[in-house]
């Protein structure tokens, strides 16, 4: 057993066998500084057999550790060092190996008040964190301290304090393997994506002593911000600091000269430009920007560890492409060195981290961005708020089609129910406002137009903040970080596009939402939504007629009024991409979303439409459905009214020539949306066909045009072989065929999604990240039948999981075409593809083949 764990305990020398899986990463930081000819303190490594053998209850054996006390007056310390420094770890412990011996002579060394502060220190660590005893009990400071530290842990002991280094040590690596053993670390870790039974190493370090004559103190030193990533001397020094013992003549320096007080520049200049020149070579050497933990006793520095700085979502983007263009890294490197979702914080205003937040409600982080304004209840005071140029939060119990408008009028949405698909959430993406969905602790009191949130009473008016990154609502204006849109930006995203991967497309609804795909760099539109253009104040009258006629003839009279809106809208969509495919879905939603509910809408509709209220109440009955999202819709309302699909059609047509007769030409792909049966394509496709034959007629103009099917319900997707045979291309709507195969409304789901999540039973929200036991079963079969029937046909996905990089990763995997997404997602879209790219992700790792 002893020669077992002796070889498992190894002096850190650049030449010493210290691998990262063993001993961590902290052992092999500290080996790659000391190959650097830093001036690091005598390290050993305690690999992770080791430790889990004190863990289960082995004693360190005798002599085991004789290497690190083998010399006078050593004090060490121990600090984790596990596979991955986000993991965590027990707290590090100082200053092991003092007694009373070595505290006389540290005394006579350095002084007694100093001497001291050091033994203090490690008997108030080793009583509360080994010992266990009473914190309370140890809390002392000042004279006699020290005196009173030792009574007290022999009282309770019934021991005098341990004098034995070798039995000190022993117990502290005791302490801290049982301390990352017990289930609160365990889940701590998980946590931060650990698995259960990550290894632990222990690093065991000569101490620098921060106190004696001269310049003597310890701090830390990073050279960029960690806000911004922009290059910039940041820490802190403090003489004769000691750990946690401070000792007498204690004072904190700024590091780099500063008007506001003393600095270490100016102190000890060469102290300094020694840290800067470390700064330098780690830089360099380890690849990366490192914050220093250093020590200087009587003059000399030793550097006692080295982390990576922590960062920013901007500041991970500049960071990255800077030690890329200063040929640190390659360029593919910087790439994959980024969260793609940490693109998605710099295109919007974020909460500064550093300022102070009050807290208001936490909620789903729906759409990422901060932006603040007086919160508003309804869609018409939205509206009248932007017109008096008056920043507005929409908050709203869940959002309707009705509200599209408000939300424009918006800086930000915050809803009490909702699902991270759910309507507020899809729309708020794609509009790239900051919103806030399921906030299920807020109470929304619209009679007396006010908000309450744990005894807390907020009226229409107040101002609050929604960060929509973190999920958090924050009581008045917080202070705001400006996009960051900058070279950085650019030129990472430019690697990106570089290295391949995937077609990125935007899910884009109107000529707004094609210019923000344009200035991402979108390869062209995967999904317009039509069924938004039919809400804007001069169409909707024209569709509520076309709703209540009861003759075709009647219904395409009113359609008339719509074609040339729709016409100018397809036009403007065709022009702005430039030749870029643009995919149109026919016309989805059931009819009676376009219809008022509340008796002042019905009565205003009856008067528009000179008929009597009960005709307008009884026909509004009719027209609701038990499960609108399963009744008459998409497909079903194109073939049963077909005069909404052929106005379109023509509108597609029309649109088409002109774009194409003023700029690039166009081929505008016509997608039906909810197509369950091979004859459903079948019947759009021969109206589509007739209406395109009638508009060259008419036109004196040929053109081309791309018929495809947005595959949405299971049978869809088990049938899609059939269905392929009239379709140039099939595109996967996942929002729906994820709420059909659950058999979960995606509105409601947020209610209990968190639940299911927490004990298990889904690993992740099946609208957030791509189920891909289920739902990818289906895409992956679906693309396969529809390939054995037509090879050349596009497969793609057009659900908001477009946008997600777990979800993109599988759509490359699959061999698919194409993703799209909301138009603020599609730089983060960009940057997954590229690393799933660059990463060589394919078939094989999923297990299955589509071509």
């Amino acid at each position: 057993m002893t020669n077992q764990f002796a070889s498992d305990i190894k002096e850190i020398t650049p030449s010493a066998a210290i691998d990262a899986t063993s001993y961590g990463w902290r052992a092999k930081c500290l080996q790659r500084l000391i190959r650097m000819d830093l001036p690091v303190p005598q390290s050993w490594a305690i690999g992770s057999d080791a430790v889990q053998s004190i863990a289960a209850g082995n004693g360190v054996p005798a002599g085991a550790l004789s290497a690190v006390f083998g010399r006078d007056d050593v004090l060490v310390s121990v600090r984790p060092s596990a596979l991955s420094p986000d993991w965590g770890g027990p707290g590090t412990v100082l200053n092991v190996g003092i007694n009373d011996a070595i505290h006389t002579r540290l005394a006579a060394r350095i002084g007694r008040e100093n001497a001291d502060a050091i033994y203090l220190s490690f008997v108030q660590s080793y009583a509360i964190h080994i010992a266990r005893l009473d914190p309370d009990m140890f809390a002392q400071h000042g004279a006699g301290a020290l005196r009173d530290a030792l009574r007290c842990y022999h009282d309770e002991m019934e021991e005098e304090f341990p004098q034995d280094p070798d039995r000190q040590l022993a117990e502290v690596l005791r302490s801290m393997a049982r301390a990352w053993e017990g289930p609160t670390a365990r889940l701590l870790r998980q946590a931060k994506g650990a698995p259960q039974d990550a290894p632990l190493g222990l690093v065991v370090q000569d101490m620098a002593l921060a106190m004696g004559s001269g310049i003597s103190g310890s701090g830390s030193i990073q050279f960029v911000d960690s806000v911004t990533g922009v290059p910039r001397v940041t820490g802190r020094f403090r003489g004769q600091h000691h750990g946690a013992a401070i000792g007498a003549g204690a004072e904190t320096l700024y590091l780099t000269r500063d008007s506001r007080g003393p600095s270490l520049e100016d102190a000890a200049p060469e102290i300094f430009a020694d840290l800067v020149r470390f700064g330098v070579a780690a830089r360099e050497r380890l690849r990366e920007e490192m914050q220093i933990e250093f020590v200087v006793t009587e003059g000399r520095i030793s550097i006692i560890d080295a982390v990576r700085v922590q960062r920013s979502s901007r500041a991970s983007v500049r960071i990255a492409v800077a030690l890329a263009e200063d040929g640190i890294i390659p360029h593919s490197e910087a790439v994959m060195r980024v969260e793609p979702r940490a693109l998605g914080d710099l295109l919007h205003h974020q909460v500064d981290p550093n300022a102070p937040r009050d807290v208001l409600v936490r909620g789903i982080n729906a759409s990422p961005g901060a932006a603040t304004g007086r919160i508003v209840f309804t869609s018409t005071k939205a509206q009248a708020a932007a017109a008096r140029g008056e920043a507005c939060v929409l908050v709203r119990r869940e959002t309707v089609p009705e509200d599209i408008r408000g939300m424009h009028a918006s800086v930000a949405v915050l809803t009490e129910r909702g699902g991270t698909t759910s309507h507020a959430a899809v729309i708020a993406r794609g509009l790239g406002l900051p919103c806030i969905v399921g906030a299920s602790e807020l109470v929304i009191d619209t009679r007396n137009r006010q908000i309450r949130c744990k005894g807390r009473t907020f009226q229409e008016g107040d101002e609050v903040t929604v960060d929509g990154t973190s999920g958090e609502a924050l009581v008045g204006a917080a202070a705001l970080l400006d996009p960051a849109l900058d070279d950085s930006f650019t030129r990472l995203l430019h690697w990106a596009d570089e290295a391949g991967g995937i077609g990125v497309r935007a899910n884009a609804d109107t000529p707004e939402d094609a210019r923000t795909a344009r200035k991402f760099n979108a390869q062209g539109i995967g999904l317009c939504r039509t069924e938004h253009m039919f809400f804007d104040t001069d169409r909707l009258p024209a569709m509520r007629e076309m709703i209540f006629a009861d003759k075709p003839e009647d219904r395409r009279l009113s359609l008339e009024r719509i074609l040339p809106m729709q016409r100018q809208d397809f036009t403007a969509l065709f022009e702005i991409m430039a030749g870029l495919p643009v995919t149109i879905r026919l016309f989805d939603p059931p009819l009676h979303e376009f219809l008022p509910h509340d008796r002042d809408g019905l009565h205003e509709l009856a008067e528009s439409l000179d008929l009597p209220l009960s005709d307008v109440t009884r026909r509004v009955s009719a027209l609701s459905e038990f499960n609108p999202m399963l009744g008459m819709r998409g497909v079903r309302l194109g073939i049963t009214v077909p005069e909404i699909y052929d106005m379109q059609a023509r509108a597609i047509f029309e649109a088409a020539v002109e774009a194409s007769q003023r700029g690039k030409p166009v081929v505008p792909e016509i997608m039906i949306p909810l197509v369950s049966a091979k004859r459903e394509v079948e019947l759009v496709k021969n109206r589509v066909d007739a209406v395109a034959a009638a508009v060259r007629n008419e036109r004196h103009a040929d053109f081309d045009y791309r018929l495809g099917v947005m595959v949405e319900t299971p049978r869809a997707a088990l049938r899609a072989g059939d269905i392929a045979a009239h379709s140039a291309f099939l595109s996967f709507g996942t929002n729906d065929l994820t709420q059909m195969t659950y058999g979960l409304s995606r509105d409601d789901a947020g209610r209990f999604m968190g639940t299911y999540v927490g004990q298990g039973v889904y690993v992740e929200d099946p609208f957030h990240i791509l189920d891909q036991d289920g739902v990818g079963e289906l895409l992956l079969m679906g693309a396969k039948r529809a390939r054995a029937q037509r090879p050349d046909i596009t497969i793609s996905v057009c659900g908001e999981h477009g946008g997600n990089p777990e979800s993109i990763k599988f759509c490359h995997q699959a061999g698919f075409d194409y993703v799209s997404c909301s138009p603020f997602r599609v730089p983060v879209a960009r940057l997954a593809a590229a690393q799933s790219a660059i990463r060589g992700d394919n078939l094989a790792s999923i297990g299955t083949t589509t071509r």
